[in-house]
């Protein structure tokens, strides 16, 4: 280590709960007759078309089938899989039960995604292994399904620690267990590392989260910039002051489409977009919202992705001022080859 005081932690106790593959249980759950199988769920469940993985239960993993892979990937790796496609209203009404049940054990909850959620618990009573029990018998009881929950005194650790017993887990972290029970992990644990991050860490001899911790923090900045390398300096010691986000208002809409086949025809690229462009108006609309910023993605057929960006000169949630955006976005990019993906954004928003 470089001589730095390790600091002390609040007095917080952060509960971190992630259902367990949840779209493939929510799925097992609704067919009984699945229990066992490897399962696969993305797209529209084909994995002769294009579409990636969303979920994959534990026993298609076993296999090396991940989210975000291409299914027919999936389907090369684990051909005795199940593939379903996804049915995101079956997955939010599960969601809606228990976050709803969550709320019951504390008030200060953030939402962070479908499947996952925090709570604060500095002002519970209760044990943290009783008080994760209590969690995991009302989530069981209201859905049927298991998760794995992660205590620390901050999120980030919390969010490690509940990745560190899956499936049905539940792991505790307390003041004293960075050295020994984070700093071994290796990088790809910490929250916010990604692909490119590993890479460039492992460029730099970096293997553990320890090895981090014990980089100067002037070395990090130099390689990831002056706030990406404060913040790994100080994730690797287990440092997150940030507070539970308890309201949350959205700063951009989007949609996008993959053409099963490349397309050249500019009239379906058009009214493909025109039809996203309703998707995200709508949303926008009932969340009483209005926007400013039009961004246009179109992925051509070689993956290269370009986009195209308009600002109006006010804020809307007008359909057809979106729409003119659009397709003036649209116009400003030279379809010259087969197109494979085209997604709209808006953002820049006024409540």
């Amino acid at each position: 280590m470089d001589g730095t005081p390790f600091p002390e932690f609040p007095r917080r106790r952060i509960l971190h709960v992630d259902m367990d593959a949840f779209f493939a249980a929510v799925e097992e759950r609704r067919r009984p007759g699945l229990a066992g199988n490897p399962v696969v769920i993305g797209g529209r469940g084909d994995p002769g078309q294009r579409g990636v993985v969303s979920t994959a239960n534990y026993e298609a993993r076993k296999y090396g089938v991940r989210s975000g892979m291409p299914l027919r990937t999936a389907h090369r790796l684990c051909p005795q899989a199940v593939f379903l496609p996804v049915d995101h209203q079956a997955y939010a009404a599960v969601s809606l039960r228990f976050k709803s049940f969550l709320r019951t054990v504390s008030p200060i909850m953030e939402d962070v995604g479908i499947d996952e959620a925090y709570l604060d618990i500095t002002g519970c009573d209760v044990p943290d292994r009783q008080i994760a029990a209590r969690i995991k018998d009302g989530i069981r009881e209201q859905t049927g399904l298991t998760c794995s929950i992660g205590i620390a005194p901050n999120r980030l650790l919390a969010k490690v620690a509940s990745d560190l017993e899956k499936p049905d887990g539940v792991t505790v972290f307390g003041e004293g267990d960075v050295e020994t029970r984070l700093w071994p992990l290796r990088i790809r644990k910490l929250y916010g590392v990604g692909p490119k991050t590993e890479a460039c860490l492992q460029g730099m001899g970096i293997e553990t989260i320890g090895q981090i911790a014990a980089f100067p923090l002037d070395g990090l900045q130099r390689a990831f910039g002056r706030s990406y390398g404060l913040y790994l300096y100080e994730a690797s010691r287990g440092v997150d002051e940030s507070p539970l986000m308890t309201h949350w208002e959205p700063k951009s809409v989007s949609r996008e489409t993959t053409f099963q086949e490349d397309v050249g025809n500019w009239q379906l690229i058009a009214g493909t977009l025109a039809g996203l462009v309703r998707e995200v108006s709508d949303e926008l609309r009932e969340d009483s919202h209005r926007a400013k910023t039009v961004t246009v993605k179109i992925r051509f057929m070689d993956f290269r992705t370009v986009t195209r960006a308009k600002t109006l000169a006010g804020f809307t949630d007008s359909e057809e001022e979106i729409r003119r955006a659009a397709f003036a976005c649209l116009k400003r990019i030279d379809l010259d080859r087969k197109v494979r993906l085209v997604g709209v954004r808006i953002s820049h928003f006024q409540k």
